[in-house]
């Protein structure tokens, strides 16, 4: 997938008028998108459509309509499109309670890590975590991390001939494993490997 531009965004005053139907329209493309890994955890697949939606409404929540401005949107949010090798996710850890959350996060650490996903017959792929920035502390790990699984071509071919897919979690205070992915969301990570 290719990168966004600004030539790709819409000026704020465009964006007020299209984004009751541009925000429903990219929240039923997000459902198909979205992968509950157990109970606490999340995993949301991003592609070129979800990263235009998040810098659109960064753009409109910042009232950001400066060239320099959304430039540095783009940087910021660009590096989250799979670019054909890999597959890109937000990983989300959530708990209601917040003394639970609290709790769940300093025992979770490096979580994060501990991400995998498998095509088809292959090995597991680990995810590479956190790439701009650490979110982790020595204490806890974050309830955001920023996830990419970089596929070999084995795996891209798996998933695009339409073998089944697993995503997991292997840490020792948290194991879940869906296997395999619903045909929805496997569809999905096969587009997003053109």
């Amino acid at each position: 997938m290719q990168p966004l531009t600004r030539d790709d965004l819409y000026s704020l005053e465009d964006y007020a008028q299209l984004r009751p139907d541009y925000r429903s329209a990219v929240l039923e493309h997000k459902k198909n998108r979205k992968l509950a890994v157990g109970a606490h955890a999340t995993l949301a697949f991003e592609d070129r459509r979800t990263i235009q939606y998040q810098i659109q409404e960064m753009l409109r929540i910042e009232r950001i309509f400066e060239a320099s401005g959304i430039e540095e949107e783009l940087s910021a949010y660009n590096p989250l499109i799979p670019d054909g090798s890999n597959l890109k996710a937000t990983f989300m850890l959530e708990y209601t309670d917040v003394e639970e959350r609290r709790e769940a996060l300093q025992s979770l650490h490096g979580i994060e890590d501990r991400v995998w996903l498998r095509a088809g017959a292959g090995e597991r792929i680990w995810a590479v975590a956190d790439e701009d920035m650490e979110r982790a502390t020595e204490e806890k790990t974050s309830a955001v991390h920023f996830l990419r699984f970089e596929l070999d071509d084995a795996s891209r071919a798996a998933i695009k001939s339409g073998a089944p897919v697993a995503v997991g979690i292997d840490h020792d205070h948290y194991r879940y494993e869906v296997d395999p992915l619903e045909e929805r969301l496997r569809v999905a990570l096969a587009a997003d490997l053109d």
